[in-house]
């Protein structure tokens, strides 16, 4: 199958499949600007969130490594970062200038909010007319990093949306590429199965440790994962246990003797080389493509069984179901159907080649269903409260 693909070389040498301008605030207070900014300048998107101020410790160093992150995702042609401190935004611009692409990095404070986002906006349009003049190169879709997901899960899922899923890693990673996926609280009850997936002991016990902490942290807070894990939606869809949900979640990385994951990785942690990658992580849906982005993935698979619907604003979605019902009631959500599975009109394979398929579209410039329909969803973890 022909998977070369039109991607944007960036200055590090990493390919990126979209080229946006991202006006990044780095806490709530500068919302207002960035959104004012991205008004004012076609061809940049304000990326939005609700965090940033007092944060602490780990979640401090999170909240920064998850900005830097994104902005230095190679989706990403330029940044403009804005900050009510000076400081803070000169930090987050300096580490995304290690990657080599332009960025900048707007104060509010001793400026007011008017002259920000006018100086904000003047150096925003340089950086459009810089990124619009880039042109695409051919490249493979072994040369991105892409990262996995599945949301809404039900007995589809398990049973052929995220076998499907694996097989497609197994054909990416046979040729160089590089996946991550995580979703540590879904592992629950398969997890000793997922161990015998790493590629050495020590990184198996790394794994089952950081699960342990996970379930060592809930059994502290004295709840339970009930209504939580699993969701309604997934119950609704046949999967009765947290542990059903498990075993088809681990679906995803495929057969051990192609795919035997290489590391485990930190949230928001770009992996060190192509390969298959864990990575310690929620299972919100909005929330783990942040990270991925800030890991450095420029493409998301997203398996769902009833129906999640979730966007990124920098990375495209492509959306994948196995199940019937969900082809026709949620049909502008979906990009790839591979129901046929159930029916045995499709096999593993054949499966395999149509999300390839689309993937390379993707990769190519076509937008996916949920580019098309405008979900953008920025969503930061956060580890623990504000000060």
């Amino acid at each position: 199958m022909n998977t070369k693909i039109l991607g944007y070389k960036r200055e590090n040498g990493k390919i990126g499949i979209r080229n946006y301008v991202a006006i990044l605030p780095v806490d709530d207070l500068s919302n207002n600007a960035c959104e004012a900014v991205a008004h004012n300048i076609q061809g940049t998107i304000a990326l939005s969130h609700p965090y940033g101020r007092l944060q602490y410790g780990s979640d401090l160093d999170l909240h920064f490594r998850t900005l830097i992150g994104n902005g230095a995702n190679p989706n990403v042609a330029a940044v403009v970062v804005i900050c009510i401190e000076q400081n803070w935004a000169n930090k987050v611009a300096e580490g995304i200038a290690k990657t080599g692409k332009p960025v900048a990095a707007f104060g509010i404070e001793g400026n007011g909010l008017l002259k920000t986002i006018e100086m904000a906006s003047r150096k925003a349009k340089e950086f459009v007319q810089y990124a619009t003049a880039i042109e695409k190169v051919e490249a493979d879709l072994s040369d991105l990093t892409i990262s996995y997901k599945c949301g809404e899960s039900d007995t589809t899922s398990g049973l052929a949306g995220n076998p499907t899923m694996g097989r497609v890693a197994e054909r990416i990673i046979a040729k160089g590429g590089t996946i991550i996926f995580g979703e540590t609280s879904e592992t629950t009850g398969a997890e000793h199965i997922l161990a015998k997936h790493f590629a050495t002991p020590e990184l198996a016990e790394k794994y089952l440790q950081i699960h342990k902490n996970y379930l060592q942290k809930i059994e502290d807070s004295g709840e339970d994962l009930m209504g939580s894990q699993p969701t309604e939606g997934n119950i609704t869809g046949g999967l009765t246990t947290i542990e059903e949900k498990a075993f088809g979640n681990i679906q995803k990385a495929g057969r051990k003797e192609f795919n035997p994951v290489q590391s485990v990785l930190d949230l928001a942690e770009a992996p060190a080389g192509p390969g298959l990658h864990f990575m310690d992580s929620s299972s919100a849906a909005a929330e783990f493509i942040t990270l991925m982005g800030a890991a450095g993935a420029v493409l998301h698979l997203f398996n769902t069984g009833q129906g999640n619907i979730v966007g990124n604003p920098i990375i495209p979605v492509v959306k994948t179901t196995a199940n019937p019902n969900t082809v026709i009631h949620m049909a502008e959500h979906i990009d790839v159907d591979v129901a046929g599975l159930l029916t045995r009109e499709l096999d593993l394979d054949t499966a395999a080649d149509k999300v390839i398929e689309c993937l390379v579209a993707t990769a190519r410039g076509r937008f996916t269903a949920a580019e098309a329909l405008g979900q953008k969803e920025f969503v930061l973890t956060r580890l623990y409260p504000s000060a």
